[in-house]
């Protein structure tokens, strides 16, 4: 468990996270769907979020993702998302970065000190040279925070994810890991 600041903790997502994750998704969904898949309503409801994280388990067990949750300290409410899908090996020792953060709680910071420990955790405990990241090309306040942390913007993938029911454009941004997270903040 990694402190984000006075009120908040990163941690694993575990087994018995399903109601809680539930109650997250339920209270964001608006939020949240301009940024995101279709969701259907079995997906809002505690059972298949259970199921949903026992897979979360299994999949960092078996090293090919690392997904965490943002909780509240104050009511152990999950407050948002940070995961690392996508884990490659071999040559390319690389993941795919995903987050979100309640919509009571934007503008805080709490994005940037979340994707920042992930990236830390990545870089350390997981030994990553790279990881990658994308955004709508609306999603400014995502942008901001990659580039904040250091994220290069790579490119444009033309209708590269089905959001929100139709195919759309993405800004594509990578961050390698090898120097410490304050040396890339400090690049001009």
């Amino acid at each position: 468990m990694l402190r984000l600041d006075a009120d908040h903790v990163l941690r694993p997502v575990r087994a018995g996270d399903g109601p809680g994750l539930a109650a997250a998704y339920r209270a964001n969904r608006a939020h949240l769907a301009p940024w995101e898949p279709l969701r259907d309503d079995v997906f809002f409801t505690d059972a298949w979020q259970e199921r949903l994280a026992a897979q979360c388990v299994a999949e960092a067990e078996a090293g090919r993702s690392a997904r965490f949750v943002v909780v509240s300290e104050e009511d152990e409410a999950i407050r948002g998302r940070v995961n690392l899908n996508n884990i490659v090996r071999g040559a390319f020792w690389s993941a795919d970065l995903g987050y979100w953060i309640d919509a009571a709680r934007t503008r805080r910071g709490l994005a940037r000190r979340a994707v920042a420990a992930v990236a830390d955790l990545a870089q350390h405990d997981l030994g990553l040279h790279r990881l990658q990241a994308s955004t709508l090309l609306g999603n400014v306040a995502s942008q901001r925070v990659l580039a904040g942390l250091g994220f290069e913007r790579i490119g444009l993938a033309p209708r590269y994810l089905r959001i929100a029911g139709e195919w759309q454009d993405h800004l594509l941004f990578q961050l390698l890991l090898e120097e410490p997270l304050s040396a890339r903040r400090e690049r001009p």
